[in-house]
């Protein structure tokens, strides 16, 4: 596929002190034809920790493209990459975890401002309460270490950076993570918890890679009337009709297409290649 010719040979700063890099940049240069670079010094932490002791200041996408502005604000460049990741019990079933991850991608000489996602049960995103090393190294292995890092703290409301031991990779930082965290413990217990920095996480720059590969699609589709990359659906319409009955279900019948410059609109029939829907999701036929 032909690369979008406002981004060929242009320097895009990655907004990330995880090396997210290592999921990101070879996807962005290769597919766009950019050069990535990481500014030294850059603290994503005032962003927002998963271990809670700094606030998120606003929603993801937002926090995604802050980080982004302040990146193009250091590095004096005209293109920025920033990603956001999120952890929470899934939408409809609760008791499985999942991670939305979010790349962004801002354009202030184009006024472009697009962004890729990948919804994901692929985690490992976990915690508990535990009372000694042992409890805690069998969590931690049922976890995935020591591949993935892991976080002790006194507590799950910990907010002293004291009493938050974060990047644990082997058996022996997890049991001085453990008997510290104890020693300092008012009841016996402390809190264990995955590690889900990107660096620290490799289910999680999995998912990262595939929010990256989602921009990349959603940067590739043109505007049929302006050309500006990020041609991307806004909207999806139900009432694929039955097969059978011939009445509109709760399928997907066509999908619209919006351009983030120009607003220019196109709906687009079928979009999962099915023109009738299956009787057994009618629920006139399958009741």
């Amino acid at each position: 596929m032909e690369k979008p010719s406002l981004f060929m040979n242009r320097v895009a700063v990655l907004a990330t002190m995880h090396q997210k890099e290592r999921a990101i940049a070879p996807l962005l240069e290769q597919e766009l034809g950019i050069k990535v670079v990481v500014p030294q010094n850059f603290n994503t932490d005032v962003f927002g920790t998963f271990t809670r002791d700094i606030k998120r200041p606003s929603d993801q996408l937002q926090a995604a493209k802050l980080k982004a502005e302040k990146a193009l604000e250091l590095a004096g460049e005209t293109l920025a990459i920033a990603s956001e990741g999120t952890f929470s019990p899934h939408p409809n079933i609760p008791y499985i975890p999942c991670n939305r991850e979010v790349v962004i991608l801002l354009d202030p000489v184009n006024e472009l401002e697009i962004a890729g996602e990948e919804f994901s049960i692929e985690t490992n995103y976990s915690h508990k309460s535990v009372r000694s090393f042992e409890e805690a190294y069998r969590f931690a292995i049922e976890a995935g270490f020591p591949e993935h890092g892991m976080v002790v703290m006194v507590s799950a409301s910990s907010l002293n950076q004291d009493e938050i031991i974060k990047g644990i990779i082997t058996k022996e930082e997890l049991f001085d993570a453990v008997n510290s965290a104890l020693a300092k413990s008012p009841d016996g217990k402390v809190h264990i918890e995955t590690d889900m920095r990107a660096m620290y996480n490799p289910t999680r720059m999995k998912t990262i890679e595939k929010a990256t590969q989602n921009l990349i699609k959603k940067l590739n589709q043109l505007c049929p009337s302006c050309s500006c990359p990020g041609f991307e659906i806004v909207d999806r319409k139900r009432g694929l009709h039955c097969a059978l009955c011939n009445l509109p279900t709760a399928m997907i019948r066509s999908v619209i297409y919006q351009c983030k410059k120009c607003s220019f609109c196109q709906e687009v029939l079928f979009p999962d290649g099915l023109e009738k829907a299956d009787p057994g999701q009618c629920a006139y036929c399958n009741p």
